[in-house]
């Protein structure tokens, strides 16, 4: 009965419309001065030391280095080389839309400021080019998706956290499913484009192409400071993000010139409240996980999932269902830090690799923020192309397809993942 009660006590919190992690915290509460024994001081000592774990640095860290990107002009400067590449196909500013929220996804490690960055410049300019407003939005709200797939990711260092999986090998094993994504992403609109006879750009020179690179090459030496750091060893993931806010405030404030000094204090303070919310929901979601374990849920559902015969194939179409449904009403956060704990030892039982089973969730959790009604994508690509969310659900459907048949792909073809951080020896 017990496990049954702490998901009622969660439901019902979430129900009246509490924040998450509020919930949370209140649940954990509720129980243990309730259902059992347990010393009320634990909790408070579980307080201090769940937050404990020097990885959880990173996430601060890469907060502060997108919110320099995202006001440093560094998106604009990807932008511009992406239609330089990709702007003289059908659907070129679309195109160029995916191209360059790959990029910026590969520095700032956030869907919602890859969204916000590439979309308030790129979407305007669609518009006034003549392409309709939803296919824009759909396309922007999607391939910002790519900001959590696409290392460094925010959203990988929480399953990391939760699950004391290797951060370093989880960024590596992003790489060639982000890579693959964004292909098909690029297929779709594309696609639609050429049925559609969307316009196109005038063919760019390959000097205009040299200087939209050489413009925004000191962003882009950005992604190989990250993924090269950690992979020669020479810097945790951790330190890496702290590489990665030094770098981008340098460039921002003294290369490109496009973030002033006196801009500095709203940027710090929008990361602190950022990196604040994610902590507060980490560290509550650190006090259900406890109360899970201290109630042999994991273990429970593990046995049960085993016993029923459901097999790693099933399980993992189980996970999927249940991770789409979860990712329809709650944020990523919450998503990874309380259904983590919970699946992560199923699958491990069943000898589904860790790093395997992380890139999952991760696609689920990028497909959760374009489903309403609480996808975080369509509210930012909704604010920047002024639709309504129902509009803007409409809008993402062909790409949401195209993600849901990549998530198929990425669940039961595990080298697509893992063969990258195998070649690199990070496994």
């Amino acid at each position: 009965m017990n496990p049954a009660i702490i998901f009622l006590l969660l439901a019902a919190l979430m129900l009246t419309g509490m924040p998450i992690s509020i919930s949370l915290g209140l649940t954990v509460l509720t129980f243990f001065a309730a259902f059992t024994s347990v010393p009320i001081e634990s909790v408070a000592l579980k307080l201090f030391t769940g937050i404990e774990k020097y990885e959880i640095m990173a996430i601060p860290f890469f907060i502060l280095a997108g919110n320099f990107l995202t006001h440093g002009g560094v998106a604009r400067r990807m932008i511009a080389f992406a239609t330089s590449m990709v702007g003289h196909l059908p659907g070129g500013l679309g195109l160029s839309a995916v191209v360059a929220c790959s990029l910026f996804a590969a520095v700032s490690g956030s869907s919602p400021a890859t969204v916000v960055a590439i979309g308030s410049i790129l979407l305007p300019a669609m518009v006034k080019a003549g392409y309709p407003v939803k296919y824009g939005a759909g396309i922007v709200a999607s391939a910002g998706g790519l900001g959590i797939l696409i290392p460094p990711s925010i959203a990988m260092v929480m399953y990391a956290v939760s699950t004391n999986s290797s951060i370093g090998a989880l960024f590596m094993a992003g790489v060639m499913p982000g890579l693959v994504l964004a292909a098909m992403l690029m297929v779709t609109t594309f696609w639609i484009a050429k049925k559609g006879r969307y316009p196109k750009a005038e063919r760019a020179t390959w000097r205009q192409r040299g200087k939209a690179f050489r413009d925004s090459i000191w962003g882009l030496l950005l992604i190989v400071i990250v993924m090269g750091g950690i992979y020669s060893g020479i810097f945790t993931a951790t330190e890496a993000a702290a590489m990665s806010a030094v770098y981008a405030f340098f460039i921002a404030i003294f290369v490109y010139k496009d973030l002033r000094l006196t801009d500095l204090k709203r940027v710090l303070l929008s990361s602190a409240n950022l990196s604040a919310m994610l902590l507060y929901i980490i560290t509550n979601a650190v006090l259900f996980s406890f109360l899970l374990t201290s109630e042999q849920v994991p273990q429970m559902m593990s046995e049960w999932i085993i016993k029923s015969g459901l097999g790693p194939i099933g399980f993992l179409l189980l996970a999927n269902v249940i991770l789409l449904i979860a990712g329809n009403f709650m944020e990523p956060a919450s998503i990874i830090l309380i259904f983590a704990p919970i699946l992560f030892p199923i699958a491990t039982s069943l000898g589904i690799d860790p790093v395997h089973f992380g890139i999952i969730i991760t696609v689920n959790m990028e497909i959760g923020m374009i489903t309403p009604p609480v996808g975080l994508n369509l509210y930012v690509a909704s604010g920047i192309s002024k639709l309504g969310l129902t509009d803007m659900s409409k809008a993402v459907g062909p790409w949401l397809l195209t993600m849901l048949v990549f998530l198929m792909i990425v669940t039961f073809w595990s080298p697509l993942s893992l063969w990258l951080p195998k070649t690199l020896g990070m496994m």
